[in-house]
């Protein structure tokens, strides 16, 4: 469906902030939420088929959770488990479902410090086609 907001969720502070946004512009819009957690382990992580496997039910716990907010707020919700990095996978699911955008938390980092640190927000500004909304998690030190 056309038009759909793509909203990263991890179960974080930041998530949390994306999620109540996202829910208010999808009930705003008349928009299906896609809840998207994209994870891949780390290649020097050892055990990558059992992190795989650990990353990818917490994934789905975590997308059950946000399905589950979505309804209470009276928004439809269609969870994408993506075994991907989050900032690729967020940015694939969008181009595919042909989403009006993608939104996501931030705790408020430096435009250096999400550059060094790779931070998903700075990294989808970069690669996202549809726009990218980020929210700040309430009281953080955004201005700083």
């Amino acid at each position: 469906m056309a038009g759909e907001i793509v909203i990263g969720y991890d179960g974080t502070e930041c998530g949390h902030a994306a999620l109540d946004l996202a829910c208010d512009l999808a009930k705003g819009l008349g928009a299906t939420l896609v809840p998207t957690y994209g994870y891949q382990p780390y290649q020097g992580a050892g055990e990558i088929g059992t992190q795989r496997e650990l990353m990818r039910d917490e994934g789905q716990r975590l997308l059950d959770e946000a399905v589950a907010t979505a309804a209470e707020h009276g928004v439809e919700a269609e969870a994408a488990l993506v075994p991907q990095r989050p900032a690729a996978a967020l940015a694939s699911v969008a181009e595919e479902r042909g989403a009006r955008m993608i939104v996501v938390g931030t705790y408020g980092e430096t435009p250096l410090k999400g550059a060094i640190l790779g931070s998903t927000p700075h990294k989808l500004v970069h690669m996202a086609t549809v726009p990218v909304v980020v929210t700040p998690v309430a009281g953080s030190d955004a201005a700083d």
